[in-house]
């Protein structure tokens, strides 16, 4: 009777494990799943912060081309 008792706690203990391995394994894909969406949803704001960047440089330049030809303006007169 004791062998069969311990083999019925054995038998509920690994059903026990593989119960919290699947578990485990559903958390990870869970995991893997929002991490994907962040890496992509990262991605795009990175490509906007360098499109952002752009736009300011060359409104950075413009500005100073306008400042030299004001300058040249005054300068001709």
């Amino acid at each position: 009777q004791a062998e069969l008792r311990n083999s019925q706690l054995e038998k509920e203990a690994l059903r026990a494990a593989q119960a919290g391995l699947a578990a485990a394994k559903q958390n990870a894909e869970v995991a893997l799943q929002h991490l994907l969406r962040v890496t992509t949803s990262s991605r795009a704001s990175i490509r906007q912060l360098l499109s952002g960047a752009e736009s300011l440089q060359l409104i950075a330049d413009l500005l100073k081309s306008i400042d030299r030809i004001s300058e040249v303006s005054e300068d001709g007169q």
